[in-house]
């Protein structure tokens, strides 16, 4: 391996494969205009061209982008197979095969060339489109890649890549392949920041930089967006080549090299945008940005998270900066989005754009942390202005699209932004959001969700593709042919093994074998290869997660049982001298055997943990992925920027159950002073769940313990949880042992939507009470408590901190025909990431003891 190859990924590449299928387009969709694009696929005769000993054949006078993608076209097969092919501007009358590279108008004069209907879709190319055709004839086999424009010819270049077979010294195509083909949405992008908040971009030099923008340009995608120096970010990385304004510089030349579109994300940070001071300070700041960038096509500026000012103001500064953008880049446009407004000003922002429908403004961006829905938000928004999607393909937790149901031993073990593959999940984003938009430019922040760039690529191009057939391309190009369609299988796995009950889901154990077989025959190449190896890492870790929780939930299991043994203290008395040897008067030795007993049983997790073998194996992976693509998967190791920033080699061991509360509370009760507090308390703790006779127990951060909540419509139509219920954990605040699993997780619901519960089946003459564990990641939000007879329980009131329960009696006519709906709200109007509204225990019992309604304890 050269330096070169080194410096671009520290990995070797070969193999390639494709779909056919996937270079087709279709219509446009209804609030696009232009021409309909065209699809013409021949899959071909069957028959393989070999094309080993090719000549790439390009037009003499083309741009520099037109020689550029021919160049890619040269690199990436020698990249593949250690074969070299020559340029050439002339037709070679003898050569072993020929491939034609160029753009339309170019081709003209060798027209005779090709054979009858090999362009024939070729007046039915749409920007960006492109013909490839291959065939056989006299003078050996041919390929012809026409593009529509520089970009057609670009992506089509990218087309030919995937769709050739490629091995060491051997590259085939299926003869007769003849498709024409354009892109359905005109935006189709990603957002790759130089900063120090992502888990592995901050560590990347500018040729891998070049490297990755140009694979994603081989699957199509047309704009990048860049992060200016100053962001919400710390100023500097431990692991930067090259100061941020420098590499943001290089980032742009080399999306110009390839003819891609600059998008700048451009936060308004500052206090107070009313003070024409601050105004002329950050036209002065990011005019010397516009100054010195090479390229630049749009900037966006978001409306929070960060920066917080109001519409008007914002607005305002926006058209001031689009001056300042064209002094320096004449065709340039600017984009807004209203993120984390409250409901007044996101009204106040519709306002002023259907009242003034600035020109200067040439769209809007939809993306995380507003409060309105999609479909409202186009109808609120005039119809001149188009929208671009700006969807997190990041995170899993505390995020614009959660992981659904996600199990609590994930959330705390993998985390915010773990490597994760969602091809259903995002394949179903995109079908229900994309119709509004023009395209989409994704949140990222890290390699982590390298997979979900790669198929909403392929998907924005052709959303009628199979994300199954996308992962087969992604994975034939990156990984190898042989492990190809094993690999694309794996990643499907992977989304799988995300089903909760992890302890239950069989899918991980098999995904795990799976991936060990294609580690035992891949080639060390394939080995190096840091796409690989986070498939391994993620597989490894899932597995691992299982394994502990099964291990550790049997324990816990087993110290309950030995703690139940409380109950029956007393009958038999112990020997005095026994007693007395342990320094306990006699009556308390039974209690204080049975805690160590319990303990004894715990403290097995720690002595005889389980799965060390693959432990191992999960950190030896996050070392390859450190010195292969620059991961940062642990804080002191890796100098990650926090462990909520992809360290997940730091928490592979955080508490997934109850069994590290437990041991910490046996050891408190143990050093109670008497024997009946100590029964007291280790009676509380096995009693958690019992709701007494007649009542009911809701864990609503578990899925498998939720029978009252009610979930609403599903993610698989609500993916941003809008009108459903989400599942929430507790980041970072109760990561250890400081409280119980159930307090951890919670149910959650967003902006003004209630959270809700319904019991049926009450007994009419009973006098209810409620106990309830307010938890969550928002202890600053208010929440209030309501029937569905719009009884009050309790008004909007502060979550106690520390978390604790609290009881509230339910009036009898909220239960008087033997129904019960509960509905908690968060303070309404707030806007922001719409959290707040979060339970995690209910407890609902049957009492006596008649208290004013509203009171609580």
């Amino acid at each position: 391996m050269d330096r070169r190859d080194f410096l671009r990924y520290g990995t070797a590449v070969t193999g390639i494969g494709a779909s056919p299928e996937l270079l087709g387009a279709v219509s446009p969709p209804a609030n696009q205009s232009g021409a309909p694009q065209h699809s013409q696929t021949l899959a071909g005769t069957g028959t393989l061209l070999d094309l080993s000993g090719a000549v790439v054949i390009t037009p003499p006078g083309i741009s520099k982008r037109d020689q550029k993608a021919a160049q890619v076209l040269v690199e990436e097969v020698e990249r593949r197979t250690e074969v070299r092919w020559p340029s050439t501007n002339d037709w070679p009358e003898s050569a072993p095969a020929r491939i034609v590279v160029g753009r339309a108008e170019h081709l003209g004069d060798w027209r005779g060339k090709f054979p009858e209907g090999i362009l024939a879709g070729r007046p039915g190319m749409g920007t960006e489109g492109y013909t490839l055709g291959a065939w056989s004839g006299a003078q050996g086999p041919s390929v012809a890649v026409v593009g529509a424009d520089e970009r057609g010819v670009l992506f089509g270049v990218g087309g030919l890549l995937r769709a050739m077979r490629m091995t060491k010294d051997k590259i085939v195509l299926n003869d007769g392949l003849n498709v024409t083909t354009s892109p359905r949405y005109p935006l189709r992008g990603h957002q790759l920041g130089y900063r120090p908040k992502t888990n592995s971009y901050d560590g990347w030099t500018v040729e891998m930089w070049d490297q990755y923008i140009r694979d994603l340009a081989v699957f199509g995608t047309n704009a990048i967006e860049l992060v200016p120096p100053r962001s919400d970010d710390e100023p500097d990385s431990p692991h930067f080549w090259l100061p941020k304004k420098q590499m943001m510089v290089e980032m742009s030349r080399i999306c110009d090299d390839y003819g891609l579109d600059v998008w700048i994300w451009y936060p308004a940070m500052d206090q107070d945008y009313s003070d024409p001071g601050t105004v002329e300070f950050a036209l002065n700041e990011w005019g010397e940005i516009f100054k010195v960038l090479p390229r630049i096509d749009t900037v966006f500026v978001p409306g929070g998270d960060p920066g917080h000012t109001e519409p008007k103001y914002l607005l305002a500064l926006l058209e001031k900066q689009r001056e300042n953008l064209r002094r320096y880049h004449p065709h340039a446009t600017v984009w807004v989005s209203p993120q984390s407004f409250t409901q007044a000003w996101i009204d106040e922002f519709f306002k002023i754009l259907q009242r003034d429908q600035p020109k200067w403004l040439a769209g809007v961006v939809y993306g995380p942390q507003i409060c309105v829905d999609l479909p409202t938000f186009r109808k609120q928004l005039p119809k001149q202005y188009p929208i671009r999607l700006y969807p997190d393909i990041t995170h899993s937790l505390q995020c614009q699209f959660p992981v659904p149901d996600w199990d609590t031993a994930y959330a705390y073990t993998e985390g915010r932004e773990v490597i994760n593959p969602r091809p259903a999940g995002y394949a179903n984003i995109w079908q229900l959001y994309g119709p509004h938009t023009i395209g989409f430019l994704t949140y990222s922040e890290g390699c982590n969700d390298d997979a979900n760039k790669f198929l909403l690529s392929g998907l924005g191009w052709n959303p009628d593709a199979q994300a199954a057939d996308v992962l087969r391309e992604y994975s034939r190009y990156f990984v190898s042919e042989p492990l190809g369609e094993g690999f694309a299988q794996g990643l499907l796995a992977l989304e799988r093994n995300w089903r909760a009950p992890l302890i239950s889901n069989e899918n991980v154990l098999t995904t795990l074998r799976q991936f060990q077989t294609m580690e035992q025959v891949a080639t060390p190449h394939d080995l190096l290869k840091w796409r690989f190896q986070q498939g391994l890492y993620r597989a490894y870790t899932d597995a691992y997660e299982q394994s502990r929780l099964a291990y550790e939930t049997a324990l816990h299991t087993q110290a309950i049982a030995k703690l139940e043994e409380i109950r029956r203290l007393g009958m038999t008395p112990a020997p005095a001298d026994i007693g007395a040897r342990r320094g306990f008067p006699t009556n308390e030795l039974d209690t204080l055997t049975v805690l160590d007993e319990a303990e004894d049983i715990l403290k097995k997790a720690f002595s005889a943990p389980v799965a060390p073998d693959w432990r191992a194996r999960i950190v030896e992976l996050g070392e390859t992925l450190y010195q292969s693509i620059r991961m940062q998967l642990a804080v002191e190791r890796y100098r990650a920027e926090a462990v909520g920033r992809g360290g997940t080699l730091d928490t592979l061991d955080s508490p997934i159950t109850n069994l590290p509360w437990l041991l910490r509370r046996i050891r408190e009760i143990r050093a109670l002073a008497s024997d009946d507090d100590r029964i007291k308390q280790i009676r509380e703790i096995l009693d958690w769940t019992n709701p007494g006779p007649g009542g009911f127990y809701d864990d609503l951060g578990n899925v498998a313990h939720q029978p009252h909540l009610v979930r609403g419509l599903g993610s698989e139509t609500d993916p941003e949880f809008r009108a459903s219920t989400y599942a929430g954990f507790g980041y970072p605040d109760y990561v250890g042992d400081r409280a119980p699993v159930s307090w951890k997780n919670w149910a959650g619901s967003l902006y003004d939507a209630p959270l809700q519960m319904q019991y049926h089946g009450l007994d009419p003459a009973a006098q209810y009470r409620i106990r309830v564990v307010y938890s969550g990641d928002s202890r600053n939000r208010k929440i209030r408590l309501v029937t569905g007879n719009d009884i009050e329980i309790h008004g909007y009131i502060q979550k106690p901190w520390p978390v604790k329960p609290l009881e509230f009696d339910i009036p009898r006519e909220a239960t008087a025909n033997g129904e019960l709906q509960l509905s908690w709200y968060r303070e309404p109007g707030l806007g922001a990431n719409g959290r707040g509204c979060n339970v995690a225990e209910v407890w609902l019992m049957v009492t006596s003891d008649v208290k004013t309604p509203g009171s609580s304890t």
